[in-house]
């Protein structure tokens, strides 16, 4: 079924009426690449396991504050694991971690990238839109989406003026969109 076909908002209406039926196709459709997604994020398949349960306990006892008129319900679900993981990391003080050769991998259609988005076209435009980025605009935006850091954090890291990185930033995710949209 392509991704187009499946209905994530309809879906996410059913779990709010209880229907576990929807939650488990649900479960069946996205399982797999949530935790890839947490393994990416959290370097630990044991600590992803337990950041997908939870992300997903999450998602069915909140399914009715899921509202489509703000957005789409697969980028809901995902970013319900995002926090998820970060707050892992943040508990356990491992949020700035030295090695970010993962990061520009991800932009770079790694195994991991590819595994994490198989087969879902919104997966592959977005990772076409971040190479095109150049590396000063494209590290902040995925140091601040993988690793979950602040933009005082980031100048921190690449030794770049704060105003510098929040404009990098700014301008690069104007770029993804005029990208994406194109």
């Amino acid at each position: 079924m392509a991704d187009s076909e499946f209905d994530y908002e309809g879906t996410l209406e059913a779990c709010a009426r209880g229907d576990k039926g929807a939650f488990q196709r649900l479960y069946q459709r996205e399982a797999g690449q949530l935790l890839g997604l947490a393994i990416t994020l959290l370097g630990r398949r044991d600590q992803a396991e337990d950041c997908l349960h939870d992300a997903l306990v999450k998602v069915w006892h909140n399914a009715d504050r899921f509202d489509r008129s703000l957005g789409q319900g697969r980028a809901w679900i995902y970013s319900i694991l995002r926090y998820r993981a970060l707050n892992q990391l943040r508990s356990r003080g491992r949020l700035v971690d030295t090695d970010d050769g993962f990061i520009e991998q991800m932009a770079d259609d790694s195994a991991q990238a590819e595994d994490i988005a198989s087969d879902q076209s919104e997966g592959r435009e977005l990772r076409r839109c971040l190479r095109q980025l150049e590396r000063p605009r494209r590290h902040p935006i995925l140091l601040a989406f993988y690793r979950g850091l602040t933009h005082e954090q980031i100048a921190s890291r690449l030794t770049t003026p704060l105003g510098t990185i929040k404009g990098r930033i700014r301008a690069g995710l104007r770029a993804l969109q005029e990208c994406l949209q194109a």
